[in-house]
């Protein structure tokens, strides 16, 4: 059985990791790499770090930030936001990154996905897809939407079939955010999570809403997720991967225990 991977973010904006609630109430949880670190250190199987203002602000990403924080890294890195270009991938990929998530820019030029796995390999493309609930609908799952810029906008795609075309197109992973959960450490939505996990062939990684170890197994079992990504319980001292993987061990999940 695969085990099941325990994912640290790192939401960055002006260098420097911030934690909301809902996409907003933004608080300052500190320095990318000292906590990029941190975390890995500490057993996490990979750090994603999203610069969560580039798409809305129009600019490239902070390489400086990505250069600084790989530098502490030896476990898998993944870094969003500003990504427009074939070339904005390779500065990315060049300042340290393994892998580069795409979010506005994968639904404005869906061709980029392709672009980037052909000079790649699909395992270092990554489509982000920040979710929410339409609460009106009579199926608010299959129903959901997609947003970008920083959830700002709504894409005009529901969520299953933006991740079937994304994978169609060469992603080689899902990087689903809940809106409706994020940062409330209330747990996954698990049934948007399965039904995500369902509709393709390639990792889902769920995020937002992590609070508990239960959380993370309802996930893992319910929600039918291939990794669990969380912030707010990893930067303010709530736990620890490792503890949080010992835990899940002892409940027959599959996860990589650190040495």
């Amino acid at each position: 059985m695969l085990t099941r991977r325990i994912i640290a973010c790192l939401d960055v904006r002006d260098g420097r990791v911030v934690k909301g609630v809902q996409f907003v109430d933004i608080i300052d949880a500190g320095d990318p790499a000292e906590l990029a670190l941190r975390h890995a250190a500490g057993g996490a199987d990979e750090i994603v770090l999203l610069d969560i203002t580039a798409s809305h602000e129009g600019r490239a990403t902070l390489l400086d930030t990505v250069r600084r924080t790989a530098e502490q890294l030896f476990i898998p890195f993944t870094v969003g936001g500003g990504i427009r270009t074939l070339s904005d991938a390779a500065a990315v990929f060049d300042a340290g990154a393994d892998k580069v998530s795409l979010n506005s820019a994968a639904l404005q030029t869906p061709e980029l996905i392709s672009a980037i796995g052909a000079e790649y390999g699909s395992q270092a493309v990554v489509i982000a897809i920040d979710a929410r609930r339409d609460a009106q609908a009579q199926d608010a799952v299959r129903s959901a939407r997609v947003f970008t810029h920083g959830g700002r906008r709504d894409a005009g795609r529901t969520v299953v079939d933006w991740a079937r075309e994304a994978e169609l197109r060469g992603a080689g992973e899902i990087l689903l955010t809940s809106m409706d959960a994020d940062g409330t450490r209330a747990g996954f939505d698990c049934a948007l999570t399965a039904a995500v996990s369902r509709a393709v062939n390639i990792p889902v990684i769920a995020s937002g809403g992590a609070g508990t170890v239960e959380h993370f197994r309802q996930v893992f079992t319910d929600g039918c997720a291939d990794a669990a990504l969380a912030a707010s319980i990893f930067h303010f001292g709530v736990s620890s991967a490792r503890a949080l993987k010992e835990q899940l061990a002892a409940q027959q999940i599959p996860v990589r225990l650190p040495c």
